[in-house]
């Protein structure tokens, strides 16, 4: 079979041909534009097949993008959650803070007498025995404290001291049944005496005659008498008068004023004598 053009120029000659066909289309193109509209058309033809190459890349471009943008997303999500929780851990703190300090301050300013020295101690401890409301606080001899010293919370009286270590002491409460304590009505000034009922929210005034001028919401304070409570702190309030006729004495209740169940910083008072007692030693030993 004859091919066609199998007897043309040869191999050398059509190169030549070529390359003197290719510099006269450049030189024409370059001195005279002659395919300027030419190559508009041709580079619109061309152009959605350079976007359809282009489009692999832009999709994994995007891709990469977006995964990045979840990562930053997750990283960020999980920054603004640790620090919240450290916010809100840090405003529980300051919370308990302010608590805290609210109370010191209420305690500090207790209706005490100024020129008594006061000193503030914490709890440590709550006497688990059923029958005996006893607390231990973490004050003890080092810091003065003595036996029978009063001890209050920011409401009233809480009890006195029964056993005084080195560095901590044991608090007999105003609830508890071997405790009882000389008040006065505020309104009126009748004397009685309170006792602890073994309940930490209700005391027992005993030996009240029929007579006696007392009534519900009356308000007693510690009368000074025994000289182991200072006079004129708040102790309880009467919640119960039965006046029974077939008994010899009037059955009377009261609430302490104290917060006996929810004691967490107390005060600790010493009484004028004591710190006249001290001083006198002073002046005894220096002589």
């Amino acid at each position: 079979m004859n091919l066609m053009f199998s007897n043309g120029p040869s191999l050398p000659n059509r190169l030549a041909l070529g390359l003197f066909l290719s510099i006269a289309l450049i030189l024409f193109d370059h001195k005279l534009d002659g395919f300027g509209t030419t190559r508009v058309y041709l580079n619109s033809l061309v152009s959605p097949l350079q976007y359809l190459a282009n489009l692999p890349g832009q999709l994994l471009n995007a891709s990469a993008s977006r995964f990045v943008s979840h990562e930053r997303l997750f990283d960020d999500n999980a920054k603004l959650t640790h620090d919240a929780m450290v916010m809100n851990g840090q405003l529980q703190r300051l919370t308990f803070l302010q608590e805290e300090n609210d109370r010191l301050r209420s305690l500090l300013n207790s209706p005490v007498q100024h020129n008594t020295r006061k000193v503030v101690a914490e709890l440590m401890a709550v006497d688990n025995n059923p029958y005996s409301h006893q607390i231990v606080i973490n004050k003890g001899a080092i810091n003065g404290v003595y036996e029978g010293q009063p001890v209050l919370d920011a409401k009233g009286i809480v009890g006195q001291i029964m056993q005084v270590s080195s560095t901590n002491s044991r608090v007999l409460l105003i609830a508890d049944v071997t405790h009882a304590i000389p008040v006065r009505v505020a309104r009126n000034n009748v004397r009685l005496i309170v006792s602890g009922s073994g309940s930490l929210d209700e005391l027992l005034i005993q030996h009240v005659a029929h007579s006696s001028d007392l009534k519900i919401g009356d308000i007693l304070l510690s009368s000074g008498l025994g000289n182991v409570f200072p006079e004129g702190y708040p102790v309880a309030t009467i919640t119960s008068i039965i006046r029974d006729e077939s008994r010899p004495f009037s059955q009377v209740r009261a609430k302490p004023i104290a917060q006996l169940d929810r004691l967490k910083y107390l005060l600790l008072l010493w009484s004028e004598r004591t710190s006249e007692d001290k001083q006198a030693v002073k002046e005894i030993i220096s002589k």
